[in-house]
């Protein structure tokens, strides 16, 4: 097998391109084992099933040192409410050592019950740490592509190297998801997904893609399918089942820019309305995410601010900068409100008594927005995107000056939702020079919104202000994703950029910058980088231009 297309890789996706075309995949009872679990999915005895109940895939999440959440929804029409039967269906799952499952190491049942989607939520434990597995289900008489995922570290270990990725926005719309068919390959511990995994946006045919529906989604039954058209993407499929996802939401998981109980237009919106809209945005987002049982919703809140740990080396603190906020300001006087909050007192509680206790050489956060100031304006006069941290700043000023108190160790924040790069310094006071360095964050591009942008007016815009803005370290506006190399030394931070997303097949991919934050030195430096000339060049220009929903430029 080429180097290209490694063996890896090919059992992540060949299966769920194979269940895609034809289906179904049938696997005799001698390969899968006949067991109990397996005997109470072959007595089931309720309505027939249909046939192709795995065209959405596999995927895994949250890793622990002794297993990992396993995920899969049964869905033979994926956009047309799913086409299962009203009726309760027994999944059995198997984790074992081997590609070919002749060391199962745990296995079980779960029951696929029409009121979640006949999704499936296996919390997977006994493994070993640090190991990589590879897992299947069983529906009837289907078996599902084969997954591969990895537990973490055991608390306490003293381990040396980490390598993961970090990906945002992915608007179907936008663009093909061609940058998962080189992330898939990426041989990397875990993806953090820092949000907007769907857009809640109106279908248009203006664009690459048109979104399924008639308009924008409000029910259960109409995220749902918005979810399910994400996911019968093969390129996401193979990211899915290729290593675990540490996911969590924004804002186009539900409302643009929704606000605590706000949505982004009240005036359109009741309030009990749009709880309601809430409730079933959450309740779909779980039935497709491999989240575990504390992140299920009740009603219109759930829980999805937690941490994982990767033994001494790392721990991600993954945070919720939407169910909790207050509603964004308009002007800078109500930025600066001390009462005004991103994430909630309870939950900036947690983060700090974290950033405390977790023992780990660097300190990671999952986050939405950016916390970096972020000037839109060159000149004297600053003009802000008040969605982000620059709309909250007595409690970024609390928190930065927390990251310099020597309380915690090595924070760095991992961003998304800009549809570019900016990597910066933090301080508590960007206005003032004499401000200290306290931290890092790295804002990542989109894996597709803002489709195949072009580099030359964002570099005109955006250059002037960088000059006037030194926390500001690296500007760029290609669409791609970071891999990140952690050891108890420093953490080095590769963009990787695809060439479009306006084509869908054989496309390449560029490592074009570094940046790197030494252990024990707040702040970030650019170790190498393509000049914005040869960056351009990369690209793969398209006849079109398309249509976009990109809401940031």
């Amino acid at each position: 097998m080429s180097e290209r297309f490694p063996r890896r890789r090919f059992l992540a996706t060949g299966g769920a391109a194979s269940a895609l075309a034809a289906g179904h995949v049938l696997l005799g009872p001698a390969l899968v084992g006949e067991d109990g679990a397996l005997a109470a999915v072959r007595s089931y005895g309720g309505v027939p099933l249909p046939s192709g109940l795995f065209t959405l895939g596999v995927a895994s999440g949250d890793p622990l040192p002794d297993g990992v959440v396993l995920w899969t929804r049964l869905a033979p029409k994926p956009v047309d409410g799913g086409g299962m039967p009203s009726s309760p269906v027994p999944v059995s799952w198997q984790v074992a050592e081997d590609e070919r499952f002749e060391r199962i190491r745990a296995r079980g049942v779960v029951t696929a019950r029409p009121e979640s989607g006949h999704s499936v939520h296996a919390e997977v434990a006994g493994l070993r740490p640090d190991r990589e597995y590879h897992y299947r289900f069983r529906a009837g008489d289907e078996v599902s592509p084969v997954g591969r995922t990895r537990t973490a570290p055991e608390d306490g270990a003293v381990n040396r190297r980490l390598r993961f990725a970090f990906a945002s926005c992915q608007s179907w719309q936008d663009g093909y998801f061609t940058a998962y068919s080189h992330l898939a390959e990426e041989d990397v511990a875990f993806l953090a997904f820092l949000g907007d995994y769907i857009y809640e946006s109106a279908p248009k045919t203006t664009t690459v893609r048109t979104h399924e529906g008639k308009g924008e989604p409000y029910t259960l039954a109409e995220y749902r399918n918005r979810h399910a058209q994400y996911k019968t993407d093969a390129n996401l499929q193979a990211a899915h089942a290729a290593f675990p996802w540490i996911a969590t939401w924004d804002d186009h998981e539900v409302d643009n820019n929704w606000a605590g109980e706000i949505p982004q237009d009240p005036a359109k919106q009741p309030h009990d309305k749009f709880l309601a809209r809430r409730a079933a945005a959450f309740q779909a987002y779980y039935e497709h995410m491999p989240l575990r049982r504390s992140a299920r919703p009740h009603g219109s809140d759930a829980r999805l601010y937690r941490r994982v740990g990767f033994g001494r080396l790392a721990t991600v603190h993954v945070l919720d900068t939407r169910q909790y906020r207050d509603d964004q300001p308009t002007t800078l006087a109500e930025a600066n409100d001390p009462d005004r909050t991103m994430t909630g007192a309870e939950q900036e509680e947690w983060l700090l008594d974290g950033l405390s206790d977790s023992g780990a050489r660097w300190n990671l956060l999952a986050n939405q927005v950016m916390w970096a100031s972020n000037d839109r304006k060159v000149g004297p006069e600053q003009v802000f995107d008040f969605d982000n941290w620059d709309g909250y700043r007595v409690q970024r000023r609390r928190l930065l000056e927390y990251f310099g108190s020597g309380e915690t160790s090595n924070p760095v924040v991992l961003t998304g939702d800009r549809h570019a790069t900016w990597v910066c310094d933090l301080k508590p006071d960007f206005d003032d020079p004499d401000s200290p360095v306290v931290g890092a964050e790295i804002t990542g591009t989109s894996i597709t919104s803002g489709g195949d942008s072009d580099p030359v007016p964002f570099h005109k815009k955006y250059d002037p202000i960088m000059a006037e803005s030194p926390h500001w370290k690296y500007i760029g506006n290609l669409r791609g994703y970071v891999v990140c190399d952690v050891t108890p030394a420093r953490l080095l931070a590769s963009l990787r950029l695809v060439s479009t997303v306006w084509t869908p097949g054989e496309t390449t991919v560029t490592t074009a910058a570094r940046f790197a934050v030494e252990a024990g030195r707040p702040g970030i430096s650019v170790v190498d980088q393509l000049s914005p000339e040869r960056e351009a060049r990369t690209l793969r220009r398209t006849a079109r231009r398309y249509a976009v929903d990109d809401d940031q430029f």
